[in-house]
């Protein structure tokens, strides 16, 4: 009976204590192999191309650098492209929104205990998708509620307003005119039941819709 061949890896996260634990994590675990490690989101891309890997898995933060989401987009979108794991400290619903249009295959946060990350890699490996319970359940809230729920441009520009940005400068950001970005608080305003910006970035950090 021939062994399987072994899951291979790529770690991409611009923390390197990070990466050193998940390595011990997944080396330890059968079947799988650590080929690799990116502390960048470029870098990932440019790995992830090579054919190397079966599994990314991926940071969505990465300081200055192109977001763990547009690095998602990049690798996701090439022929034979390995499957794509988000592991993050972030659960908001603009981040898990933004990472399932990027084409991520699963999305687990850090806090995820061995067993469910190496059972999460399998998955995704396999061609499944891998939520992490919370993650799933959020997701399923916003398709029970959908008139309730910000779409995701209008989490986009809230982040954006979280973030301490003008119109202006959301319009320039986002590629809209000023005034769409302005129809677009209008909405979001009306979905959470207040009257201005601050109330509204309060609200939805509240609910976990952004993150601050």
């Amino acid at each position: 009976m021939t062994t399987p061949a072994p899951i291979r890896l790529l770690l991409a996260d611009d923390h390197p204590v990070v990466r050193a634990g998940l390595r011990a994590v997944l080396d330890s675990e059968p079947g799988f192999r650590v080929v690799a490690e990116a502390a960048t989101a470029e870098r990932a891309v440019s790995l992830a191309a090579t054919g190397e890997f079966d599994v990314v898995l991926m940071d969505l933060q990465f300081g200055a650098g192109m977001h763990g989401s547009q690095a998602t987009a990049a690798i996701t979108a090439q022929p034979g492209a390995p499957r794509v794991l988000i592991l993050t400290t972030y659960d908001s619903d603009a981040d898990i929104l933004a990472a399932v249009e990027a084409g991520a295959a699963g999305y687990l946060l850090k806090d995820a205990p061995p067993e469910e990350l190496a059972a999460a890699v399998r998955t995704a490996a396999a061609g499944r998708s891998a939520l992490a319970p919370a993650v799933a359940h959020r997701l399923m809230d916003r398709m029970r509620t959908p008139a309730e729920a910000l779409t995701k441009r209008e989490l986009e520009v809230l982040q954006l307003v979280g973030e301490g940005l003008s119109n202006l400068q959301i319009s320039k950001r986002l590629f809209l005119s000023q005034a769409t970005v302005k129809s677009h608080l209008v909405h979001i305003y009306a979905k959470l039941g207040v009257d201005s910006r601050t109330s509204a970035v309060a609200a939805a950090t509240a609910r976990r819709l952004i993150r601050r």
